[in-house]
């Protein structure tokens, strides 16, 4: 059930700071507003820290802060006070900063660098001076997981100079050079970036030893003003969008916040009820989270418009990250296809060409995560450049499938199929073994351990709690292979390609074969977690097993067994199904992934039921999903959070420290919630659109508007009557598009029994 009306619960992740951004650019303070020089703090550009220390104080105090907030992503604002130096505090009450208030008033804007105006005012009724100062520090540091940043050997020059008429610059130029060798890689690193601060004030300043001081006289009810902006030097060139420039610098605010609304499918419910005025909420928040995360330098045009890729997440993933771009396009497919077209075009110009262990590269694997902060750039380790991850070049031909089945447009998809091949191709050659499943191992001495979409170094473990040893394939790897090459399969049909078409239809259905043999543990009703080094069984209970009914490969015999299991309350915490058991013994709820919820996977467990018609199961785990959202602040889903379970003693769950927020695939997935309880599955080739809506109680109507599908675009008005049956009603509808109600072809659902196979026939005739 919702929270009560009364309830105070509001979680925030990394609740010790405050973040804004504007796609490479994130300022991350402390609750006050100020980058105090701890942790993390700090303007970050391109995963740089400009700016290691930025506050303001008045004669000499940092002052009493009034209030500070966020605004909107890019944009802070805080009132701070403090009393007058020189008032006569004969009254206990005078010598409160409240009564007798000099105001300074920060506003920040972030776009290609940091902006921000500054107003002094005196609210008091005697002339006072006041000494404004802004303390300032850079340490050009790169991000750490353990302590906040990092800062590698190099050399800092700094310069204060009068640049204009009512203007001064203060800039930190930094150098650094590394020879490196790691496995057999090796050679020069350079790096020389730099920041530009720019006072302007009709006051001289002063500056020393990182302080920009200003003494200002103020009559009573005077105002003073004056702005700062701080600007990103790289190669000791200015952050502009110059063409060709690797630094492109992103368009303005208001190009940005208002290019993807009107790309985008409107989702609207009548009326504001509690739950559907939930919904709406989580799922507009989801999209505001996703554009802010675009990384603008990385735009693109195809023949269906814009494309764009999304950061991993704030404050921490700021830079493309394969899986992720490819997982947050999908699940956010009812919106746009624009994410998916964007990574599928900008992956495989980083494709693996060779084989470098030290980066885990191998040719036709897709890279893992681009990183560009100082450590990365100068090779101290592999992440500017990283492939020690197997779902991008396995779940790749999936999306390709999707733009497909949306947009129904041959010569887009054409160019995304020999990529998809190669990374197929790297698969079985790299990955699959002699038993015919796939499993990795990192080669890198510096890359990570498990390379599945766990990724923690503890992730997979056996029954005992033990570690489980490498090579390792887990259930979901088998099972994004069995959909890739499905999916794929179909398109290369219809791409005029039958003979590797069904080779990959072939493959995919004696994958499955091998699969349900192997996996399947008779004695528990579920799937194991993985294959193991010696080729066993690691026979974890875990939430791997939901990705495998996702995918289709489970046997449909199986599959309402394992989702009875994965809904267990030692699976489901009520806010979401756990990473692992709570019964194992490798059970933590603040841990990554042993133990932990993840809505990205709560989504597509979600999918998953009503792929096998498990309605009731679909809405019980939807309803808890924006339940969720509704006790963390703006309604936002953080990338992962503590497997609590949800009961009296725990009213809410607690949170994995370091969670990213907002996060790219838990801002996607409300997105495949509601796709999922809509039942929607376009089929552009056909000009079709297959409907199978099962709306719950508590949200009886559903409207989506200007959702395209090829050429076409739909309107459409959802209902739940008494009887519990949902009934749809075409609104509006312009271009060639047929609505049938059914579910789609890729779902198993078992009482449509020849309907379906008639589909898939018709869709997809490659078992001939």
């Amino acid at each position: 059930m919702l929270c009560s009306d009364s309830s105070l619960i509001e979680l925030q992740s990394r609740s010790d700071s405050e973040y804004i951004s504007h796609s490479r650019t994130v300022l991350i303070t402390d609750r006050k507003g100020w980058v105090s020089g701890n942790s993390d703090q700090g303007l970050w550009i391109y995963q740089a820290r400009l700016l290691s220390r930025y506050l303001w104080t008045l004669d000499g105090k940092t002052p009493q802060l009034s209030a500070f907030s966020c605004v909107r992503q890019n944009s802070s604002l805080g009132y701070y006070i403090a009393a007058p130096k020189n008032w006569k505090r004969t009254e206990p009450k005078d010598r409160d900063a409240a009564q007798q208030s000099i105001e300074l008033r920060v506003s920040r804007t972030l776009g290609a660098g940091l902006t921000e105006e500054v107003a002094v005012t005196n609210y008091t009724q005697i002339s006072t001076v006041v000494e404004l100062a802004l303390e300032v520090a850079s340490d050009f540091a790169s991000p750490s997981a353990e302590s906040g940043a990092d800062r590698v050997p190099g050399t800092m020059k700094q310069k204060w100079a009068e640049v204009g008429a009512g203007e001064w610059e203060l800039c930190f130029d930094y150098r650094a050079r590394h020879w490196y060798s790691h496995q057999g890689d090796r050679g020069i690193a350079r790096f020389h970036r730099g920041v530009r601060l720019r006072l302007k004030a009709n006051v001289t300043p002063k500056y020393r030893n990182g302080k920009i001081s200003l003494g200002i006289r103020l009559a009573p009810r005077q105002s003073w003003r004056c702005s700062v902006h701080a600007t990103a030097l790289m190669e000791g060139d200015e952050w502009s969008p110059v063409d060709g420039s690797p630094w492109s610098s992103p368009v303005t605010t208001t190009e940005k916040e208002d290019a993807f609304p009107a790309d985008a499918t409107q989702l609207t419910s009548p009326g504001s009820p509690t739950f559907p005025a939930l919904v709406l909420s989580t799922l507009a928040r989801s999209q505001k989270d996703l554009f802010a995360l675009r990384l603008v330098d990385l735009d693109s045009r195809d023949e269906e418009g814009r494309a764009w890729i999304p950061a991993g997440g704030l404050p921490a993933y700021v830079g493309l990250f394969g899986r992720d771009c490819l997982a947050s396009g999908w699940q956010a497919a009812l919106l746009s296809t624009a994410m998916m077209r964007g990574s599928l075009s900008e992956l495989p110009k980083t494709q693996g060409q060779k084989i470098d262990d030290w980066r885990d590269e191998q040719p036709g694997r897709f890279v893992h995560e681009l990183h560009t902060d100082p450590r990365a750039v100068l090779n101290y380790n592999p992440h500017a450049r990283y492939y020690g991850g197997v779902t991008a070049s396995i779940y790749y031909p999936v999306v390709v499938s999707a733009v497909w089945h949306w947009t129904g447009n041959k010569q887009l998809v054409r160019r995304y199929v020999k990529p998809a091949l190669e990374g197929l191709d790297w698969a079985d050659k790299y990955l699959r073994d002699e038993s015919g499943f796939y499993r990795y191992r990192k080669r890198s001495n510096q890359g990570e351990r498990n390379q599945g979409w766990k990724d923690s170094d503890d992730a997979i473990v056996n029954a005992d709690g033990s570690q489980a040893k490498h090579p390792l394939g887990t259930c979901e790897m088998q099972a994004f292979v069995y959909a890739s090459k499905m999916h794929l399969s179909e398109v290369l049909w219809w791409l005029g390609d039958p003979e590797t078409a069904r080779r990959l239809f072939r493959e995919a259905g004696e994958l499955k074969e091998r699969f349900n043999d192997f996996f399947w543990m008779e004695n528990v009703g579920y799937l194991g977690m993985a294959i193991d080094a010696k080729k066993r069984l690691v026979r974890s209970i875990a939430s791997d097993p939901g990705h495998c009914l996702a995918s289709g490969i489970v046997d449909q015999r199986l599959a309402t067994g394992l989702a009875e299991r994965l809904m267990q309350p030692d699976m489901f915490s009520g806010w979401g199904i756990r990473t692992l058991s709570a019964e194992h013994p490798a059970f933590n709820p603040f841990s990554y992934h042993r133990g932990s919820v993840w809505p990205v996977e709560n989504a597509v467990f979600v999918l998953a039921f009503a792929r096998y018609g498990l309605h009731n199961k679909m809405q019980t785990l939807a309803r808890a999903m924006f339940e969720t959202a509704e006790i963390f602040k703006y309604h936002r889903l953080p990338e992962v959070f503590a497997g609590h379970q949800r009961d009296g003693e725990h009213p809410f769950p607690g949170m994995y420290p370091r969670a990213n927020w907002p996060q790219a695939w838990s801002a996607s997935a409300p997105f495949t919630v509601m796709q999922a309880l809509l039942g929607i599955f376009p089929y552009a080739p056909l000009n079709v659109l297959l409907l199978d809506p099962h709306l719950p109680e508590w949200l009886p109507e559903f409207t989506v508007q200007n959702m395209r599908i090829g050429k076409a675009t739909v309107s459409l008005r959802f209902r739940r009557s008494e009887d519990g049956r949902t009934n749809y009603e075409v609104i509006e509808l312009r271009g060639k598009l047929h609505l049938v109600r059914q579910p789609s072809p890729w779902s198993l659902t078992a009482d449509l029994g020849e309907r379906v196979r008639d589909a898939v026939s018709s869709l997809l005739p490659l078992a001939a």
